[in-house]
């Protein structure tokens, strides 16, 4: 019986001895995790006071609203030859695109076929006629065919087109003269003018009734979405609308549009402190998905409660901005350059005032500051003018203000 006694107190003695262990361990392993904290908290107790910006910025997703015109003919079920392309820019009245005539298709292959037929009949007999006139003709074809590949306006096209015909006219009557061919090759001509002809009256031309940047990525919400009722915009009506963030408008084969090249809009709806105090006249930066920073300014603020849709005007219109209909986006709401510390090495005393622990060779000394611009994480600091000073009460010839590389508590007590 006391044999047993004996085991109890030895086992109870030996679980004892264990939770003491146990508890040291404890103890240890929670003192080394905090001293590593203290070491990723402070790898040093002091800072050196230097230049630097501090911003005030958020992500957000918006609706792009565009000063934009849709541009449709007659004929948009026969498909669009675009003469300008998506992203180019028209002059008012400038021709932009045309739609396929009747039976394009056809009339398009037989004028390749007569310009094949036409090519042989020329170069066979250019190998057995050498006449200066003929080569000053090819040299004024040459050059036509370089001022046509830059020409974008239809007129002139077709003014040049009508050229080249009568040159190779011309140039046929020369070979005609001195060949046997030559009214073969002036039938072909004629030929070839009588499918352009053809060709021109059924196409339909579609011109642009203001200057701007030429679209074909139609979505149907260009009327929906106008710049004449911004201000009765609302939140519920974007959201109504689903339209997704990041996707890119196809682009359409029955109409095209002009958008107004220097301006367009973002609505987005903000609950932030910053959007929250925002003014209309704001100026704000933007960033686009692409990187692209672009000047904008708040034109309305549609106040919902709790919330607010806010809209910028944006002062730059590119490809990006007509490419989608929805964005993220970067806002930045200001940007501040000073002297930047870390909020942390600031001590805010009960009468509201800051500052900051200064070292010197002779100890530390607390330095009075003024909050010139804060954000979540730093400040730019500055020192009071003996304006200030007087308003506060505090005799200026006793500040000390603060100076660039100074040195600073990082983690004042």
């Amino acid at each position: 019986m006391s044999k047993v006694v004996v085991l109890k107190d030895e086992r109870k003695k030996k679980n004892i001895k264990n939770l003491i262990m146990k508890i040291i361990f404890g103890a240890t392993f929670l003192y080394i995790i905090y001293a590593i904290f203290l070491i990723a908290r402070t790898p040093t107790d002091t800072i050196k006071i230097e230049t630097g910006m501090i911003t005030d910025e958020e992500t957000v997703t918006g609706v792009i609203i565009r000063d934009e015109a849709i541009v449709k003919g007659k004929n948009y079920k026969n498909g669009i030859y675009q003469i300008l392309g998506e992203g180019e820019k028209a002059a008012k009245n400038q021709t932009i695109f045309r739609y396929y005539g009747t039976g394009e298709e056809e009339l398009q292959e037989k004028i390749n076929e007569t310009n094949l037929k036409l090519q042989e009949a020329l170069e066979k007999e250019e190998k057995s006629i050498f006449l200066v006139d003929v080569k000053n003709l090819e040299s004024q074809i040459d050059e036509i065919n370089k001022n046509l590949n830059s020409e974008t306006d239809i007129q002139s096209i077709l003014e040049y087109k009508k050229n080249i015909s009568n040159i190779m006219l011309k140039k046929a009557t020369i070979i005609g003269e001195n060949s046997q061919s030559g009214s073969y090759i002036k039938k072909l001509i004629l030929e070839r003018e009588k499918y352009e002809e053809k060709l021109e009256k059924d196409s339909e031309y579609i011109k642009a009734p203001r200057s701007g940047i030429v679209s074909y990525r139609v979505d149907g919400l260009e009327e929906v979405l106008g710049i004449n009722n911004l201000q009765n915009l609302t939140s519920e009506e974007l959201e109504n609308l689903q339209i997704k963030t990041g996707k890119i408008i196809s682009t359409n084969n029955e109409e095209g549009k002009i958008v107004n090249n220097f301006e367009c809009y973002i609505a987005t709806l903000l609950n932030s402190n910053t959007a929250l105090e925002a003014e209309v006249g704001d100026k704000v930066k933007i960033s686009l998905p692409s990187g692209e920073e672009i000047n904008a300014e708040i034109s309305n603020i549609n106040d919902e409660g709790k919330q607010k849709l806010i809209i910028f005007k944006l002062y730059n219109v590119n490809n990006e901005l007509i490419q989608y209909r929805k964005i993220s986006f970067n806002i930045t709401w200001w940007s501040y350059s000073g002297m930047k510390v870390p909020n942390e090495s600031i001590i805010e005393e009960d009468n509201g005032l800051k500052y900051v622990i200064k070292k010197t060779t002779t100890g530390e000394r607390k330095i009075l500051v003024k909050i010139l611009k804060k954000n979540e994480r730093y400040s730019v600091i500055g020192t009071y003018s003996a304006e200030d000073l007087k308003g506060l009460g505090i005799d200026s010839s006793t500040y000390e203000g603060i100076s660039l590389y100074d040195t600073i508590m990082m983690y004042p007590e």
